[in-house]
């Protein structure tokens, strides 16, 4: 399925992004910015990235929104780490069903989480929270994989 205009208009957004002089962190946290910005149910827009220097760790990367406690999360815990641990795309449209869902705000209602893989392998993953219950669609899946496939280039 094709993606929507406004989406359409981010992507070209984010491959300028990714293909400027910024930093790697300067592009990330614009990223977070823009979508967090345009897209009304994107409340917290983060990346988590693969630390080298731990075994099977997410260390919290640039992001836009509320502070959170959770700066590193392991494989495996939480819907991040679940992400991390199976390389697969996690949406979660009611984290209060969830079991093994990491609480960031008690406003947080939905969270959609999409790994960053380059040849197979997990380098980081996109993580998004929102405080509407069940927005995320199929186009945001779509979306959001090709955001994560233009930045798996810069990570």
């Amino acid at each position: 399925m094709p993606l929507t205009e406004t989406f359409s208009r981010l992507l070209r957004q984010v491959e300028a992004l990714v293909s400027s002089s910024r930093s790697r962190d300067e592009a990330l946290r614009s990223i977070c910015a823009l979508l967090e910005a345009e897209i009304p149910h994107y409340d917290w827009v983060g990346f988590y990235l693969v630390d080298p220097a731990a075994e099977r760790e997410l260390v919290l990367g640039p992001y836009v929104g509320a502070p959170t406690e959770h700066v590193r999360i392991p494989f495996g815990k939480g819907i991040c780490g679940q992400a991390a641990d199976t390389a697969a795309v996690f949406i979660v449209q009611d984290v209060s069903q969830e079991m093994n869902y990491l609480s960031c705000s008690p406003d947080v209602r939905s969270e959609i989480v999409v790994p960053i893989l380059r040849d197979g392998e997990v380098l980081g993953e996109l993580d998004i929270d929102s405080h509407a219950l069940a927005p995320f669609s199929a186009q945001d899946r779509e979306f959001l994989d090709a955001v994560c496939a233009c930045v798996a280039a810069i990570l």
